[in-house]
């Protein structure tokens, strides 16, 4: 059996990552889908952390039909975060059941404590769970308001010492401009951190780069919806665009 490059990965999934073919919330057979690739990479004996995100449900940030509203009618930034984090729940728990169903013990870990559907996340108690063998979904973010789950992925990464962070997209790297809206836009097969900031390329927000940076965590942008992409990531086939310190 061909070997993993990484012992031990943090994947970053979007709340869109569950939305299949849906235009909202959640589908179940694209959670099945996803999970099936994260079962594939756990069966290689890879240590398996996933942060999700809500978008799927919430956003926290304001949106455009919001901006429209008048001060009093807007949800308070805050508030809007933390529903934001309830959502990222939602989809944890729907991640959860798909993987067990396929026999592959996971744990949800919440930084807001919901004492009926998941532990709370305390990081030996996270990395206790890792050397057992489970997957563990990392949900409701930092637990903190004005914090994206970019940084959360970046934070976790770090604390439970993870080798890299793969990034899911809907694009296969990163690129010079949105390759959906340009045709000329070009690939980038490797950046520094550095780069990326000065060249306001939109993969994390600054926060998370500056996390990664600071504490020498790679992290790789691939494709999600390219069947075993994740697995191909694992196995340190050149796909997608990687970001580290100084090449």
């Amino acid at each position: 059996m061909a070997k993993a490059c990484y012992k031990r990965v943090l994947l970053k999934l979007s709340g869109e990552a569950l939305l299949g073919k849906s235009g909202y919330g959640i589908d179940p057979n694209g959670v099945f889908t996803i999970a099936e690739e994260i079962k594939s990479i756990w069966s290689l004996g890879v240590d398996v952390a996933v942060v999700i995100g809500g978008g799927n449900i919430w956003r926290g940030r304001q949106t455009d039909i919001s901006e429209k509203l008048e001060e009093k009618h807007r949800i308070e930034r805050v508030t809007a975060d933390y529903m934001g984090m309830l959502a990222t729940v939602i989809n944890a728990l729907a991640l959860q059941d798909a993987l067990e169903k396929l026999s592959a013990p996971t744990r949800v870990l919440t930084a807001v404590e919901i004492a009926k559907v998941a532990e709370p996340y305390i990081r030996r108690r996270a990395i206790r769970h890792l050397e057992k063998r489970r997957v563990i979904i990392l949900a409701a973010g930092t637990g903190n308001p004005y914090f994206t789950t970019d940084t959360t992925a970046a934070l976790r990464a770090i604390e439970i010492g993870a080798d890299v962070i793969l990034k899911a997209t809907q694009v296969d790297g990163v690129y010079t401009a949105d390759p959906k809206k340009n045709t000329n836009a070009k690939k980038y097969r490797e950046l520094t951190f550095m780069e990326a900031i000065k060249k306001r390329l939109a993969i994390m927000d600054t926060t998370a780069f500056t996390l990664c940076m600071e504490n020498c965590m790679p992290v790789l942008v691939f494709n999600l919806y390219k069947k075993n992409n994740i697995k191909k990531a694992v196995m340190g086939e050149s796909i997608g665009t990687i970001i580290r310190g100084e090449l």
